[in-house]
């Protein structure tokens, strides 16, 4: 089953992944600017937003149905889970990726013994109980710990709420289906095989990926750019877009927008 995307803007294509429980529509700070350099491509993920119909499998299914709306050779940005899956997509389908960005993002969600740069999977284990007995609310409770240290967190929170019903929260088997691929995954070892310009981007007050997740993802991929935020949590790209984007045109040598641009509508379709 085909993915819900809208794409604003021309040039290079640029895929955009969020984070769990969200959809497309959480890049809508930043979106606006990046579409003055790329074509951007606003991804909602298996079961998410407007794909809710589409069930969330397992981490290669969600990719291989990614790789589907990608073009060839695109940059692929992603944000927290939406990293996870485009660390993949770099690795399975490597024709699709010319370039990739990492926001907020980690190879390995859970800590481990070796792996102290994640989240307790004691606490992950807590929201999954939690969704089968209370999903709104722990849903709500998960995605405000997106803001929780930065700026403005109230405000911010107050955005999450509405966009997490603005398409529809997500239903309850994608929403677990997310959840234990953010318990079970690890993809520290095929993280030095990815060998395309990359830019890592991370907030330095992030409770959900902390930032040592950012600096050793800088580390070990071959061709990094590591840009931390010191006041950012978990949402540098609604609280810092400048920045965010920034890095994002550095990466794929635009950094000047243009004064001129292309096709500057925007459509919503489903990738085929």
């Amino acid at each position: 089953m085909s993915l819900h995307v809208e794409r604003v803007g021309a040039g290079p294509d640029l895929v955009l992944l969020h984070g769990w429980g969200l959809h497309g529509g959480a890049w809508q700070s930043l979106a606006p600017r990046l579409a003055a350099s790329f074509r951007v491509h606003l991804v909602d993920l298996p079961g998410h937003g407007h794909s809710r119909d589409t069930p969330f499998g397992t981490l290669d299914a969600v990719v291989d149905a990614v790789a589907a709306c990608t073009p060839l050779g695109a940059t692929v940005c992603g944000w927290s889970l939406g990293g996870i899956v485009a660390l993949r997509l770099a690795t399975r389908h490597p024709e699709r990726v010319s370039a990739i960005a990492l926001v907020s993002s980690t190879p390995c969600f859970a800590s481990r013994d070796d792996w102290p740069h994640g989240m307790a999977p004691e606490t992950l284990e807590a929201f999954a109980e939690g969704l089968r007995a209370e999903p709104a609310k722990t849903i709500r409770s998960f995605v405000n710990l997106n803001a929780l240290g930065g700026p403005h967190a109230r405000d911010r929170m107050r955005e999450l709420a509405a966009l997490l019903v603005a398409r529809g929260t997500p239903p309850s088997p994608a929403l677990a289906a997310g959840l234990a691929l953010l318990h079970d995954t690890d993809l520290r070892d095929e993280v030095a095989s990815i060998d395309r310009p990359a830019a890592v981007i991370h907030g330095g007050r992030d409770v959900l990926t902390p930032v040592g997740a950012g600096r050793w993802l800088a580390g070990r991929l071959p061709f990094a750019r590591f840009t931390e935020i010191p006041e950012a949590a978990h949402l540098p790209f609604v609280s810092h877009p400048g920045t965010v984007a920034g890095a994002l045109e550095s990466l794929c040598g635009r950094g000047t927008v243009r004064e001129e641009m292309r096709g500057r509508g925007t459509n919503r379709e489903e990738c085929r």
